[in-house]
C-alpha cells in the first residue's frame, strides 16, 4: 500500500471519531497555514543545503558535510511521535530504505523534539535511520520550515493529549513543515518536497527514483 493510501485511511478513520467542531478547526487551522505561503519560504532545489550538527537518538552527535561524503542525503523534517501522519511516514521509509541506500543515499528524519522523545520515535517505530533531534527549531528555521501554532489550537491538541511543550522542550509552539530534501553530494538540493498540509508527504518510491536519477 501506497503512503497516500494509508494516510487517506487514517484521515478517514479520525474524521468519523473526532467531534464535528474539532475537525472543522483543524481543518480551517490547516487550510489557513496552506493560504499563508509558508511553504513557499522553505528551501528550493537548486539551493545550498544548509549545514547542521544534531544529536541522534542515542546522542551521537550527526553532522550533515560526514554524511555527505559518503553520498547523497535523503532530509526528512516530521512534526513528532504525536502525530500519525508522521509516524506512517517513518514507517513507511523504513519499508524504503534498502532501496534508498542501495541507491548510495543516507536517510536522516529531524524532529523539533526532545532528546527523550526522539530516543523513544527510535525505539516504538524500530527505525534503522538516524532520528535527530532540533530543540528549538534551530535547523529547520535554517530550511526556512518553522511556523507556530495557531492559539486556538493549542487546547485542541492538548485535548487529545499532545503535550508539545514537553515533547518539545519549550512553550514556543513552533513546528517544522513536514517535508523531504534530497541534497546531493556536492550540497545542492537536488530535490524539495513541502507542503503546508501535514498530511501530503513524499512518497518513498518517489524519492528513490529522484536518487537513482542524480
Amino acid at each position: 500500500m501506497s503512503l497516500i493510501s494509508e494516510i487517506d485511511a487514517l484521515k478517514a478513520s479520525m474524521g468519523e471519531k473526532l467531534p464535528a467542531d474539532v475537525a472543522s478547526a483543524m481543518g480551517q487551522a490547516s487550510q489557513a497555514l496552506v493560504a499563508s505561503g509558508a511553504a513557499g519560504k522553505a528551501l528550493k532545489a537548486g539551493a545550498l543545503a544548509p549545514l547542521f550538527e544534531l544529536p541522534d537518538a542515542q546522542g551521537k552527535l550527526v553532522r550533515l558535510d560526514e554524511l555527505l561524503g559518503r553520498g547523497p542525503v535523503v532530509l526528512v523534517f516530521y512534526r513528532g511521535l504525536w502525530c500519525p501522519f508522521c509516524n506512517l511516514t517513518l514507517a513507511s521509509l523504513q519499508r524504503e530504505l534498502g532501496q534508498i541506500k542501495a541507491a548510495g543515499a543516507t536517510l536522516v528524519a529531524i524532529s523539533p523534539q526532545t532528546p527523550e522523545a526522539t530516543s523513544k520515535t527510535s525505539e516504538q517505530l524500530a527505525t534503522e535511520f538516524a532520528v535527530l533531534s532540533d530543540v528549538g527549531n534551530n535547523v529547520a528555521r535554517l530550511y526556512g520550515l518553522v511556523f507556530t501554532l495557531a492559539e486556538n489550537m493549542r487546547p485542541i491538541y492538548s485535548a487529545l493529549g499532545v503535550d508539545l511543550p514537553v515533547a518539545n522542550g519549550d512553550d514556543n509552539y513552533e513546528l517544522p513543515l513536514a517535508s523531504t530534501f534530497i541534497i546531493d553530494k556536492d550540497r545542492r538540493t537536488a530535490y524539495a518536497a513541502v507542503d503546508a498540509d501535514y498530511t501530503r508527504r513524499m512518497e518513498p518510491a518517489e524519492i528513490t527514483k529522484v536518487l537513482l536519477a542524480l
